[in-house]
């Protein structure tokens, strides 16, 4: 079995005149989860085909515990990957789906049916897997990623398709197998469950790595000095504060940011107003919030705001 590390390093890939991977460089190392977000078009998906044989780059190297997947004599015990929720045949049951994966391995069948019960789909296991929600193929793709017992797990969009359950199990599920030291690399665009499921970020944009750190760090730079009011004076708060020259920006319908002056000069500013305010405290940015703010300028497509679209 290879340790749990992933190297990504210089990875070049052009299809036609279109640059996929543009000196993609990074590492996933064990014991945490590790989101690799991006948006569309930005190399996540070309990066993890390489990374698993799947295409060759053009430059640069992808090694998974220190070598390359072309040379894992038996892959699924070294990695396991869940690419597309959606392939898998549907007249065939997901125990048969899993079973043939296994056999190519020399796996046991008892470890098919070890995996189903992790993932929680023993009980519609025989069921043909053409009748399955995309919630259950996404577990059921999980548990074939598993049937190795891999130190190194890669998932592209695993909460895709799963009700509020599944996705409470998903995120508590991903931090066990990485407390338990596997490498565990999760793409997807939930930010909310990425915040409250991976302790490491990647993030991509045009093929190169915008940011690689952890969760808390980049929150904390994206909160900033800035401070959240919570008033039913929206408006006169924004004012009172924008004369004392602060910035103000409205959040929601009782609550603005404001930026440019500390927590007690904004109390002040607005005891000296008369602006009943409920709540004074530092704001918190949410990862989606620090992931638009370091992405803007590499989103390859945008639609047009509702005034830009009436203009």
């Amino acid at each position: 079995m290879t340790e749990a590390t992933i190297e990504v390093t210089g990875l070049r890939k052009r299809f036609g005149d279109t640059v996929a991977l543009d000196a993609m460089t990074f590492t996933v190392n064990p014991g945490r989860v590790t989101a690799f977000i991006g948006p569309n078009g930005a190399g996540k998906s070309t990066t993890m085909r390489v990374t698993l044989g799947l295409d060759r780059a053009d430059e640069g190297s992808a090694l998974i515990g220190g070598r390359p997947y072309r040379s894992l004599r038996h892959p699924m015990h070294d990695v396991g990957a869940l690419l597309d929720a959606a392939a898998v045949h549907p007249a065939r049951s997901g125990r048969n789906h899993l079973l043939w994966q296994a056999h190519s391995q020399g796996l046991p069948a008892r470890r098919v049916d070890e995996v189903l019960a992790q993932t929680g789909m023993a009980g519609p296991a025989r069921r043909k897997a053409g009748g399955y929600s995309l919630g259950m193929r996404q577990r059921l793709g999980i548990a074939g990623a598993l049937l190795g017992d891999p130190p190194v797990l890669m998932l592209d969009e695993p909460f895709n398709g799963l009700d509020p359950e599944g996705i409470v199990w998903m995120r508590s599920f991903l931090r066990a197998l990485a407390a338990e030291g596997r490498a565990v690399l999760v793409s997807s665009h939930l930010m909310s469950e990425l915040q409250d499921t991976a302790a490491h970020l990647v993030i991509v944009g045009r093929g190169r790595v915008i940011a690689d750190t952890s969760v808390a760090d980049l929150i904390a730079a994206a909160s900033g000095d800035r401070v959240t009011v919570r008033t039913t004076a929206r408006w006169d708060a924004m004012t009172a504060l924008k004369n004392a020259g602060g910035t103000a920006a409205a959040t929601s319908a009782d609550t603005i940011t404001v930026g440019g002056l500390p927590a007690e000069r904004v109390v002040a500013v607005l005891g000296a107003d008369r602006v009943a305010f409920s709540e004074v405290s530092a704001h918190r940015a949410t990862l989606e919030e620090a992931y638009l703010e370091l992405t803007r300028d590499v989103v390859e497509f945008r639609a047009a705001t509702a005034r830009e679209a009436a203009q």
